[in-house]
């Protein structure tokens, strides 16, 4: 279970691996890359986890994305449901990408309302 203090060490070790990049006057493109995107990825993990939790308070947008998450768990991509007369579609989108930029490493998601045309 993450704490309050978790979140902000989190967010303070993210500062410092930019501080590092920034002031890095060398000829390496993809230095402290990896320590940036984990950085990243342990304040988006530690930031969720205590939006779940109710540590952290969540926007109605979030609210009812984790409400549509609890209703339709197994939601593919581009589906669409329906929730309270309204319809939405789950959408995936690149979070992370390696090195080379070819490949996703870590992917998002979220819920995008659908009007009928």
């Amino acid at each position: 279970m993450y704490t309050l203090e978790d979140l902000e060490n989190a967010r303070e070790e993210l500062r410092k691996w930019d501080d590092r990049f920034d002031r890095y006057t060398g000829n390496n493109p993809d230095k402290y890359q990896s320590d940036i995107r984990a950085a990243r990825s342990k304040l988006r993990l530690i930031e969720s986890e205590l939006k779940r939790t109710g540590a952290l308070p969540m926007t109605d947008e979030e609210k009812l994305h984790a409400a549509l998450d609890m209703a339709f768990p197994e939601a593919r991509s581009k589906e669409i449901v329906e929730y309270q007369g309204k319809r939405y579609q789950r959408r995936y989108f690149p979070l992370e990408k390696s090195r080379s930029r070819q490949t996703v490493t870590d992917w998002g998601k979220d819920w995008v309302e659908v009007t009928n045309k």
